[in-house]
């Protein structure tokens, strides 16, 4: 018989949730391999309480099962809290991946009503929309579909569309004085995008020291001083050592919205394919809502991403 021990995640235990995250990686195929040092960034982030927010599950000395809630810095209207978790291939079936996401309905009261007291609390999750068991768990735990992202992946081998700088735009690489200019186009690019939150300068700032930033291939987009894009990229180190290939992994790009329609999303996006190419990435990705408002699946599309794979959001009302 199985006896399975329950526990916060710490730092501590970064190395067999990796482990535990590639193991599901392999038999999902989602894309997204995560390292030990990935892991333990993540522990620096202030918007996150792992002794409350957290849970492993164990199985002796292996890492079988967890989930981790993230917080979100405002509530405007709603506070959409999101659940992260997942159960070890070899330890589907028997009823964990049940047991987690009750666990999490559970634990985020708490931490919700401590954040944003008297705001409404949804719990969003996510999965493959390709992966029957979670859908249905999903269902099954009164959960609704909401939303699909599509994971979208670009050859650096082919030809690359021409860095076409709009006429009084300059595109200038990521330098770390421009980080609150970054910050400044991220928020207001992403108001009108469906589930995005103000991100805060001391959150930022996290984003921007964690070890897997790259600001090689991050840029900027200025009209004299005034910032009006930016592109921020990201490398997953675990990504290449599982696979052989490095990725470029552009974790946001966006424009201020009285500067779209200019050219200067695609100017940024061709301006880091064609630096990432030059310092030997072979490819390029990145995750992108699939009912955009700004249309940037067509916008992708035009400089060669296609579409890999597809995840689903689910939502549900807590509380």
């Amino acid at each position: 018989m199985v006896s399975f021990r329950r526990r916060p995640i710490s730092v501590a235990d970064a190395g067999d949730w990796a482990s535990l995250l590639t193991a599901v990686e392999d038999a999902d195929g989602g894309g997204d391999f995560v390292s030990e040092a990935d892991l333990r960034d993540r522990f620096a982030n202030r918007e996150q309480d792992y002794p409350r927010g957290s849970i492993a599950i164990y199985n002796g000395a292996a890492m079988v099962g967890y989930g981790v809630l993230n917080c979100r810095g405002t509530a405007d209207p709603v506070h959409d809290m999101v659940y992260e978790g997942g159960v070890h291939p070899s330890y589907r079936g028997l009823g964990l991946g049940g047991e987690l996401l009750a666990w999490a309905e559970q634990a985020a009261l708490p931490l919700h009503h401590e954040r944003h007291p008297g705001r409404p609390l949804t719990l969003s999750s996510g999965c493959l929309s390709g992966s029957a068991e979670a859908v249905a768990l999903h269902e099954e735990c009164g959960y609704q579909a909401s939303r699909w992202f599509h994971s979208m992946l670009r050859d650096l081998s082919e030809p690359l569309p021409p860095a076409a700088v709009p006429e009084g735009v300059r595109v200038v690489g990521y330098r770390p004085e421009m980080a609150e200019h970054a910050r400044l186009v991220r928020n207001e690019s992403f108001r009108d995008h469906w589930g995005s939150t103000e991100t805060s300068a001391e959150h930022w700032a996290y984003l921007m020291a964690r070890g897997a930033f790259r600001p090689g291939v991050s840029f900027l987009a200025y009209e004299g001083r005034e910032p009006l894009g930016m592109l921020i990229s990201r490398e997953h180190e675990a990504y290449r050592d599982q696979t052989g290939r490095r990725d470029m992994h552009i974790a946001q790009v966006g424009t201020r919205a009285a500067a779209r329609k200019r050219g200067i999303a695609t100017a940024l996006l061709a301006t880091a394919l064609s630096a990432a190419r030059a310092d030997g990435y072979d490819q390029a990705s990145l995750d992108v809502d699939a009912d955009s408002p700004t249309g940037a699946v067509r916008l992708y599309e035009r400089v060669g991403f296609t579409i890999g794979h597809t995840w689903v959001v689910y939502k549900k009302q807590l509380g």
